[in-house]
């Protein structure tokens, strides 16, 4: 059944009502489990073209932030859900392979390459079509199926979609660091897919169905708060920015030309940022409102903004018409 049908024709349509809102979801969290830093930084570098030096712009991206990589084993996530030779669905094989010979020149132990597609089950397709196999190969990177891997019961340390635990995979958990490398995308529901929705890839198909179908039943914007929240290890985000997609996202929009990768260590701020690259108001993006209460930044003021000066690399995103009301029209901030 496509993804769509699925939704029209079972309780996951439900997902569509609402999306949680920042005031209503106090008690869905222990203020005392989280360590929210007070301020973030997150960094936007110029990169045109998909060749040419993409490794040198990513490392200088790594270089801006105190992480700890050398002998690390890191967990690389791109975003491929699906293939189309005409879109730009997923994270581009260049941008995977800038990250990993970056990571490498930095000192990692390991790098590996790990995914859990929720649209298209045939990882051999999507790893074929995309590109992004050629690239394993060619860089000699380990790839693990996250929809089959081996998983663990970790307990919820946040209570948005009702759910008391995750089976989350061991590629992830054994990870000493985690990198999101989401393409920049809209969403038909719900509103932007960056860098916390990507981490929607590491739950399991073989535990939780195509797509991620009990996740979708008990809420998306929820299910984004639980997983990332139970996400406890360092973790650190690169967005494929280069070109975008608008309008139908994640898998049926065109094509937008941002030219830039996004980098930073809090999702939160980081997917920020993005919204206001997108020209999209984060504070009307329900899940990502919540999330800056208590798992990252979302104020303007809060955000150390360093790089290429935000208001230049600004794209007016296109969304569907029923999301026009989370679109702003100049740079927005907490006032």
């Amino acid at each position: 059944m496509h993804r769509r049908d699925f939704l029209k024709t079972s309780a996951g349509a439900a997902v569509l009502a609402s999306l949680p809102r920042c005031g209503d979801d106090a008690d869905k969290w222990d203020a005392a489990a989280f360590r929210k830093q007070p301020s973030s930084k997150v960094a936007i570098l110029r990169a045109d073209r998909y060749d040419g030096a993409l490794t040198e712009t990513v490392l200088t991206g790594l270089r801006l932030f105190p992480l700890e990589v050398s002998n690390r084993r890191v967990v690389l996530k791109p975003n491929f859900v699906e293939f189309d030779p005409d879109g730009v669905i997923n994270t581009h094989p260049a941008v995977l392979t800038a990250a990993i010979e970056a990571f490498r020149i930095l000192g990692a132990l390991e790098v590996v390459v790990a995914e859990g597609p929720g649209h298209r089950r045939d990882n051999q397709y999507l790893l074929s079509a995309s590109g992004i196999g050629a690239a394993l190969l060619e860089t000699g990177t380990r790839y693990f199926d996250l929809n089959t891997d081996a998983v663990r019961r970790v307990p919820l340390r946040s209570r948005f979609t009702g759910l008391r635990e995750l089976y989350l995979p061991e590629t992830v958990l054994g990870a000493d660091l985690l990198v999101s490398i989401p393409k920049m995308k809209t969403h038909h529901w719900a509103g932007v897919t960056l860098s916390l929705k990507n981490m929607f890839g590491v739950v399991p198909g073989a535990v939780y169905g195509w797509p991620k179908n009990l996740l979708h039943w008990a809420g998306i914007g929820g299910s984004i708060l639980d997983i990332n929240a139970a996400l406890a290890m360092p973790r650190f985000n690169i967005i494929d920015g280069i070109v975008g997609m608008e309008g139908n996202g994640p898998i049926q929009g065109e094509a937008r030309q941002s030219g830039v990768l996004v980098f930073g260590s809090d999702p939160v701020a980081v997917d920020a940022t993005c919204a206001r690259l997108m020209r999209i108001d984060p504070w009307k993006i329900g899940y990502l409102e919540t999330a800056g209460a208590f798992l990252g930044n979302v104020a303007d003021e809060k955000i150390e903004q360093i790089g290429e000066d935000l208001d230049v690399f600004q794209q007016d995103y296109r969304v569907l018409e029923s999301f026009q009301r989370i679109k702003a029209a100049t740079r927005m901030t907490a006032g």
